[in-house]
């Protein structure tokens, strides 16, 4: 029969015995984490660059017209500043009303512009993002990963895998399906 003393003693070394192996099983159970700088795939990754050359296409003739549309308005601006005075005063008028109906236009067409291109841009960062997260999927489950972030304030360049992704992306031609 055990005593209060040895009990107690008995108690104890169960309890580290029973401590020590679940230290072992948390260690041998380690979670295996990764990082992926989400910034950086939109910034350097083939279908991101790939992305922006489509958009800057779709878009470079309503720039280029917008451009032209600003010109013809500082034209006419100058030419109104520099003959204004010369002009009668139904013609300074008209003159005036020319330029204030094409600064309304311009403004409202920039305002198009602007507003179009966030969208498409919008549109195109979700695919780029789609398919960077079907290429971290596939490493997470190659690689046995047990959790990857992608938003972190600070992360160890140990466990950064943003150029093993950037890779991947590359090599797959953006078409991680």
């Amino acid at each position: 029969m055990l005593t209060g003393m040895s009990f107690k003693r008995v108690a104890w070394a169960l309890s580290l015995a029973a401590a020590l192996g679940v230290s072992a099983a948390a260690h041998a159970q380690e979670a295996k984490i990764a990082a992926v700088n989400s910034d950086r795939i939109l910034r350097e990754s083939a279908p991101a660059k790939a992305a922006q050359s489509k958009l800057e296409a779709e878009f470079a003739k309503r720039d280029k017209d917008l451009q032209d549309m600003a010109q013809r308005l500082k034209s006419m601006s100058d030419s109104l500043d520099k003959n204004g005075t010369s002009l009668s005063a139904a013609d300074r008028a008209q003159k005036q009303r020319d330029l204030s109906q094409l600064d309304t236009d311009f403004q409202r067409k920039q305002r198009e512009f602007r507003e179009d291109l966030n969208q498409r841009r919008n549109e195109e960062l979700a695919a780029v993002l789609d398919r960077a997260n079907k290429v971290i999927k596939q490493i997470a489950e190659q690689q046995h990963y047990d959790l990857i972030v992608q938003e972190a304030v600070y992360v160890s360049p140990r466990i950064d895998i943003t150029d093993q992704v950037l890779k991947a992306l590359a090599a797959s031609g953006g078409n991680a399906n």
